[in-house]
């Protein structure tokens, strides 16, 4: 999340006028309405996954080494337009679909979430080199989600909200470190004295504060994209403190193909098996979307094709996309949120911001542009992500029953996954596959809850 999982941005349902669809036309994802509703409604969706997309690739570049301040920016670049890019190609998948691959309704996929507590100890302080693990992991693990994918249907009753829920809290909060250690000045900085300083927490503030009020004062795009005009809120002021850069944006060239293999390619066993069990958690994300997108907005129960072909989607959407340097892909939650809000279930108007994001996608300038942001304006913007998923999982959780025997499954999880993650030291004689994986805190989640949930008698 979807990726995965972040809270629900909406346009008022007054977006969409009273005088055109049906109420059966609504809740048709076949239908296309107008042209200019669809534009409309399509660049909306863009705008509300947009920074969510782009923020594991700089994430992890930066892990690696080569990220923002780095003197040769080319590689993160490269990443952040290959996100976009793929992230466009697999919402066709899911929209158009391609025979058995894809939902056929209007899921909108984007850069997962949930894989980067297994990204970053892969790729840490390698280097551009240490990609070349990473993305040849993703592609194995991407064809084995696809394969695993027709097996969805009937593992459906294993997954309740209070599984679903835990994973996608777990993953929110694994990440909140990030945005704190990035809105402090980032990790080049970190040990000297400019680190914390009262002008990065200045940029980081005005982003967050921006956002706030965007999303609770604003209306229509104002609000549904409160985020992307919190980060240009917080670059505007770093413009004027003379704290950019344009220099990366003059080299960057207009028009990007994307490279056959751009990391190459390197089979590490611990990365393969990290990601084929990440995957495993992002297809529980994926079946919460389209659980959630078919109640909303189409009022029905989804089908197992429908689950199916969704989490195929994801599964060939992330190996294509890492066979040319791309992050693993997965569908977006806050999308879900849109399509509810505005009570417009057509995949029409989806394939429209998907063609979007393809041509952001070829254009290099636009991701040279993102690298001139400074990385306390993108940690402002990443606290409150981070902290939107956080939210979201607590939504899905509201519907859980919360007797005693659910409170323990989700307090032993949450205990056992979350301080394996904040004492990693503690499995340092474990081989390093294992403590990647048990100190990620999505994964040790996501089995405790699910083993425990199905083990457990209903009544204690």
């Amino acid at each position: 999340m979807t990726e995965a999982a972040m809270a629900t941005a909406a346009i008022p349902e007054s977006a969409v006028p009273l005088f055109g669809p049906t109420d059966a036309q609504r809740r048709d994802p076949a239908y296309v309405p107008p042209l200019p509703m669809a534009l409309a409604l399509g660049v909306q969706h863009v705008l509300a996954m947009f920074v969510s997309n782009i923020t594991p690739p700089i994430i992890v570049a930066g892990a690696a080494g080569f990220g923002f301040g780095s003197s040769d920016p080319s590689a993160l670049i490269y990443m952040i337009q290959a996100a976009m890019l793929f992230a466009g190609v697999a919402t066709l998948l899911q929209t158009v679909g391609l025979g058995p691959i894809g939902a056929r309704l209007p899921l909108v996929q984007g850069t997962s979430f949930a894989f980067i507590s297994v990204m970053i100890p892969i790729v840490a302080g390698k280097g551009v080199e240490g990609m070349a693990a990473l993305t040849t992991a993703a592609f194995l693990a991407g064809l084995l989600h696809a394969g695993l994918s027709r097996l969805v249907g009937p593992i459906r009753f294993a997954l309740p909200p209070l599984v679903t829920g835990l994973v996608v809290l777990m993953i929110g909060l694994s990440l909140v470190r990030v945005g704190v250690e990035y809105a402090a000045g980032g990790v080049t900085l970190r040990g000297l004295p400019a680190y914390g300083a009262a002008s990065s927490w200045l940029l980081a503030g005005v982003v967050v504060f921006a956002t706030l009020g965007l999303k609770f004062f604003g209306r229509g795009v104002f609000s549904t994209a409160a985020v992307l005009l919190g980060l240009l809120a917080g670059y505007g002021v770093a413009l004027a403190m003379g704290r950019v850069d344009f220099a990366p944006v003059a080299q960057a060239h207009w028009l990007m193909l994307p490279r056959f293999l751009a990391f190459g390619w390197e089979l590490s066993p611990s990365a393969i098996l990290g990601f084929c069990l990440i995957g495993f958690v992002s297809s529980i994300e994926s079946i919460g979307d389209v659980e959630a997108i078919c109640e909303n907005g189409a009022g029905r129960r989804a089908t197992d094709q429908e689950v199916m072909g969704a989490v195929a989607a994801d599964g060939v959407g992330t190996a294509l996309s890492a066979l040319f340097g791309a992050m693993p892909n997965t569908t977006f939650s806050q999308n879900v949120g849109l399509i509810a809000m505005s009570g417009l279930m057509s995949r029409f108007v989806v394939t429209l911001g998907a063609l979007f994001l393809i041509l952001c996608g070829l254009l290099p300038k636009i991701g040279a542009v993102i690298t001139t942001v400074p990385i306390e304006v993108l940690g402002g913007g990443v606290i409150v992500m981070f902290g939107m998923v956080a939210s979201s999982a607590l939504a899905m959780l509201s519907s859980v029953a919360w007797n005693q025997r659910n409170m323990l499954v989700a307090g032993t999880a949450l205990s056992v996954a979350l301080g394996l993650q904040l004492e990693p030291e503690a499995l340092g004689h474990l081989p390093e596959t294992a403590r990647i994986l048990l100190s990620s805190g999505v994964m040790p989640v996501a089995v405790i809850a699910l083993v425990l949930n199905l083990v457990l008698p209903k009544e204690i």
